[in-house]
Parts: structure tokens; sequence; C-alpha cells
């Protein structure tokens, strides 16, 4: 995942109120928020935890 500042929506996201989460690239690995809820503050995964992260949720 390229270091980035900008944040990306879930794919998942309709536009209606549904849960919805962002992330976006960190020079360590990868961060996470609510979207509906920004000012609460964000996750922040190192590269091993991001990547174990994403096994797992594909794996379902």
């Amino acid at each position: 995942m390229p270091l980035t500042e900008t944040w990306n929506k879930s794919s998942y996201s309709n536009g209606t109120g549904g849960d919805c989460v962002e992330t976006r690239a960190t020079g360590q690995g990868a961060a996470v928020r609510d979207t509906q809820n920004r000012d609460l503050g964000k996750l922040d995964f190192s590269a091993e935890e991001w990547a174990a992260l994403q096994s797992c949720l594909r794996a379902g």
C-alpha cells in the first residue's frame, strides 16, 4: 500500500448510513477510521498486522 495522505472509503459504503470505514497508507503500514466518527481517531496497523488482517478478511 503506497504512502498517501488521502483516506479511501470502503467499497462497501453505500451512502445510506451503513457501517463504513476509511483506510490510508502510513509510513509503517495502514490506518483505519470510522467514516461517520472521524473525530474519534484511528487505528494504526504495522505492515505485518495489516497484511494479516487482510488475509483473514479474504479467508472469511
